[in-house]
């Protein structure tokens, strides 16, 4: 523990502090705040905020030095998770030290861990899928042999329940979870208001009914009739587009 008075994040705050592996020194309460004010812009990883360290900080070190509870560390891993998601759809977190990992290849579910790897002295495999430990044979583009592995975006997609998009023949049930079509984020329509939605993604505007542009489904057909869809429902999507940026 570091009672260096002179260093960044511990202003206002008494409580013992400790010294992070930049150099810099912060206290639990301050390391706490400052990095629940990095995942509330989004951010997946922790970065030093003294003005000029970029320096970035491992999430079990973040753990140790904010004195994290369960309950914190729950919170965390849970907003680190969507931001990454969010921010780059090929990247997840090792269910074993919460490290950052690309996937390789979209064909194998199958990631191994480079940090796990080397902590463990054995390769350290997870499951993009189920995001649990590798359990079976690999490759697989389908599932681990864990019990309930199942790509839950689908899974959603299966099984949402319907609203009702108007039609140029009238009102028809639409699944209410849409996977955009341009970047296969998830969007749910409440049935209430225009069909017509912005991906808070991609920006993409699209109808939720015939997942084509706005444009598209405005003047496809022989209508062109504004806020109500002039083609046909399309069905519940079985696959998850993949951006391509």
């Amino acid at each position: 523990i570091s009672l260096d008075v002179s260093a960044v994040l511990c202003e206002g705050f008494d409580s013992p502090r400790a010294r992070m592996s930049c150099g810099h020194v912060v206290t639990p309460m301050s390391l706490t705040k400052w990095c629940q004010q990095l995942l509330k812009q989004g951010k997946s990883r922790f970065v030093c905020g003294q003005s000029g360290c970029n320096a970035e900080w491992p999430y079990q070190e973040v753990c140790k030095m904010a004195l994290l509870t369960p309950e914190e560390r729950k919170n965390f891993e849970t907003t680190m998770a969507l931001n990454a998601a969010v921010g780059d759809p090929n990247t997840k977190f090792c269910p074993g030290c919460m490290t950052p990992v690309t996937r390789g290849s979209s064909s194998n579910l199958f990631v191994c861990c480079q940090v796990c790897s080397a902590k463990t002295g054995r390769s350290f495999g997870f499951c993009w899928q189920c995001l649990r430990e590798w359990k079976g044979r690999q490759p697989r583009s389908d599932l681990c042999e864990n019990d309930d592995c199942h790509n839950s975006a689908l899974k959603t997609l299966r099984e949402c329940p319907e609203v009702k998009i108007k039609t140029v023949n009238g009102v028809k049930g639409c699944p209410s979870v849409r996977a955009c079509p341009t970047c296969g984020s998830l969007i749910q329509h409440t049935g209430i208001g225009c069909k017509n939605i912005s991906c808070p993604r991609c920006k993409m505007s699209f109808c939720f009914g015939c997942l084509k542009t706005i444009s598209e489904c405005r003047t496809t057909g022989t209508h062109n009739v504004y806020g109500v869809c002039s083609i046909d429902i399309v069905p519940r999507q079985t696959s998850i587009p993949v951006w391509q940026r």
